[in-house]
C-alpha cells in the first residue's frame, strides 16, 4: 500500500490588504522525510495520517506541506508555487495507490475563490480517477458539491477548538486503507444550508452547535451505507460564493444515501439559524474592559479579555485600554509586529526601549500603541504546543521580544501565531496563574485551556475584520441575499 501525504493550508481573512508570499509559507514548509519526522505523533490531520499508515505498514510517500496560518489572502504566485511543487513531486514518484491531502478549505488569493479545490482538480488530473483522492480539512472550511467531484472522501475536524485535528487526519487514514483494500467504494455529498455565523459563534460547545456536532457524528457507521458525515461552520471572513456552512457526507458507492444524509442536517442547521447567532456572547470594548478590571481586583485567577475581531494578532484596542487605566497584572501575549519585535529584540535584555508597536495591518486594527518598557528577552523563539490543541506542532515565533511595560508584559513575535494556552508564558519562565488579566485573540481554540484556567472569560467585539455583526463587512462575492444572517428567511 503505497500512500503520497502533502498538504497546503491558509485560513484567508479577505478583507485584509495584505497578502502573503512564499517567504510567508516558507518558515513552516517540510518536504520529503523532515515530513513525518516533524508531525508523527502530532495533533495534527498530518499526524493521524502517519499514525494509521504505519501501524498498516504502508509505504509513505511524504511530498511538501506549508501552512499560512490565519492571515489575509495568499498572493496568487504563492499559491502556484506551491501547487506547482506538490503536483511535480507526486508526478515524479507515480505511481501510489492513494493521495491523501491536508488542506483548510478556506484559501483564498486575489483571483482564486477556490484554491483547495483547484490543488485537488490538479492532483487529480495527475493520479486519474483509479487511484483515491482523500481530505482531512478544517472546521472552518469554505466548501461546495463541486469538491466532491475531485475528492473521494471529505473528512472535517469535528471540534472547535480543533482538539481532533487527528482524530480526523486517522479518519481520513483509515478510509484510504479501506479503500485500497477494496472494502469499501467511498462517494460524497456537499449541501450548504445557507447559513453563515462569527468564528466567536462556531465554538462547538455551544448550544444547539454541540447537538448538530454530535447529530453529525452520530450519523456514520463502519458498515455504511453512510460511513461518515462532517458538519462544517465555514469562515465567515472569507469574501467566496461558497462561505458558510456545509454538511458533507462520505457514503459506501452510495450518492444519494450522502446526498440525503447531508441534506438532513442542512436542513437542521436552517432550522437552528437564529440560535446558532447567540448575540449575548459578546459585549462592547469599554463594557467588556471596565468589568474585566472590576473582577480582577478580586480574582483568584486570571481574567480573559478575549479581543475576538482581530484577524491579524495585532489589534490593539485592548492594550491601549488597558495601558490609559493603569493596569496591572497583566499580559497581552503574542503581538504580531516584526519592526517592533526588531527594534526591541536590538536592543538587548535589561535595555529600556520606546517602540510603537501593533494595530499596523490595516486601519481597522487600531493603529500603533507607544510601549515603553524593559526588554526581558531578545531573540529567536520556537517551541513545541504543549496544550491540547495542536500539541506536538512546531511553532516558530521568529525575532521575539518580551517587554515590561508599567504593570503589563507583552511579547511581541515576528511571525504571527495565536496564544491559546499556557505557552505564551512558559515559554519565557512566566507563570500565567501569576497574572489577573490576560488578553487573547483567539476565536474558540483557546476554550479548550482557558475556561479552565480562567477565573472569567469576557469577549469584547471591536471594528477590526473579524466583527461579530457579519453584515459590518463589505462582501461582494458572498451570495449575501440568499444567505443568513443577512436574509433572516
Amino acid at each position: 500500500m503505497r500512500i503520497a501525504i502533502a498538504g497546503l493550508s491558509l485560513e484567508s481573512a479577505s478583507f485584509l490588504p495584505e497578502v502573503l508570499t512564499v517567504a510567508d509559507f516558507r518558515a513552516t514548509e517540510v518536504e520529503g522525510p523532515t515530513l513525518v519526522e516533524r508531525y508523527r505523533g502530532s495533533n495534527t490531520a498530518l499526524g493521524g495520517f502517519l499514525a494509521v499508515l504505519e501501524a498498516e505498514g504502508a509505504d509513505i510517500v511524504p511530498l511538501l506541506y506549508a501552512e499560512g496560518g490565519a492571515a489575509g489572502c495568499a498572493e496568487d504566485a504563492a499559491f502556484i508555487h506551491y501547487a506547482d511543487r506538490i503536483v511535480a513531486s507526486l508526478a515524479a514518484v507515480l505511481p501510489v495507490d492513494g493521495v491523501l491531502l491536508h488542506l483548510h478549505g478556506a484559501f483564498a488569493t486575489p483571483t482564486r475563490l477556490d484554491p483547495d479545490r483547484e490543488l485537488t482538480e490538479r492532483v487529480r488530473a495527475i493520479v486519474g480517477r483509479s487511484v483515491p483522492v482523500i481530505l482531512a480539512l478544517d472546521y472552518h472550511g469554505n466548501l461546495d458539491d463541486s469538491l466532491s467531484a475531485v475528492a473521494d472522501g471529505v473528512f472535517g475536524y469535528r471540534l472547535s477548538p480543533h482538539t481532533d485535528q487527528g482524530e480526523t487526519g486517522e479518519r481520513a487514514a483509515r478510509c484510504m486503507v479501506r479503500t485500497v483494500r477494496g472494502e469499501i467504494r467511498p462517494v460524497t455529498a456537499i449541501v450548504k444550508p445557507g447559513v453563515m455565523v462569527p468564528s466567536i459563534a462556531s465554538a462547538t460547545a455551544l448550544r444547539p452547535l454541540a447537538d448538530l456536532v454530535a447529530a453529525a457524528a452520530a450519523a456514520g457507521r463502519d458498515d455504511g451505507p453512510v460511513l461518515d458525515v462532517s458538519l462544517f461552520a465555514g469562515f465567515s471572513y472569507a469574501d467566496v460564493p461558497n462561505c458558510g456552512f456545509s454538511i458533507v457526507a462520505v457514503a459506501d458507492g452510495d450518492r444519494a444515501a450522502a446526498e440525503a444524509a447531508a441534506r438532513a442536517l442542512s436542513d437542521r442547521v436552517w432550522a437552528a439559524r437564529r440560535d446558532l447567532l447567540p448575540r449575548t456572547l459578546w459585549t462592547d470594548l469599554d463594557a467588556g474592559v471596565t468589568e474585566a478590571m472590576n473582577l480582577a481586583v478580586h480574582a483568584t485567577r486570571p481574567v480573559v479579555l478575549l479581543e475576538h475581531a482581530d484577524r491579524a494578532n495585532d489589534s490593539t484596542y485592548v492594550l491601549r485600554a488597558l495601558l490609559e487605566r493603569g493596569a496591572t497584572r497583566a499580559a497581552v501575549p503574542f503581538l504580531w509586529d516584526p519592526e517592533a519585535a526588531a527594534q526591541a529584540a536590538s536592543a538587548g535584555v535589561g535595555a529600556t526601549v520606546t517602540v510603537r508597536a501593533g494595530g499596523k495591518s490595516s486601519p481597522q486594527a487600531g493603529g500603533p500603541v507607544e510601549l515603553n518598557g524593559e526588554v526581558l528577552f531578545a531573540g529567536e523563539k520556537s517551541f513545541k504546543v504543549s496544550g491540547a490543541y495542536s500539541r506536538g506542532k512546531h511553532v516558530d515565533l521568529g525575532t521575539t521580544a518580551l517587554l515590561r511595560v508599567g504593570g503589563i508584559i507583552v511579547s511581541l513575535v515576528s511571525i504571527p501565531a495565536f496564544g491559546v494556552d499556557e505557552d505564551p508564558f512558559r515559554i519565557f519562565g512566566l507563570d500565567p496563574m501569576d497574572f489577573r488579566l490576560v488578553v487573547l485573540r483567539s476565536k474558540t481554540h483557546f476554550r479548550a485551556a482557558w475556561e479552565t484556567l480562567a477565573e472569567r472569560i469576557i469577549i469584547v467585539d471591536t471594528p477590526d475584520w473579524g466583527p461579530a455583526d457579519l453584515t459590518t463587512l463589505p462582501f461582494r462575492r458572498v451570495p449575501v441575499e440568499q444567505t443568513f444572517p443577512f436574509n433572516e428567511g
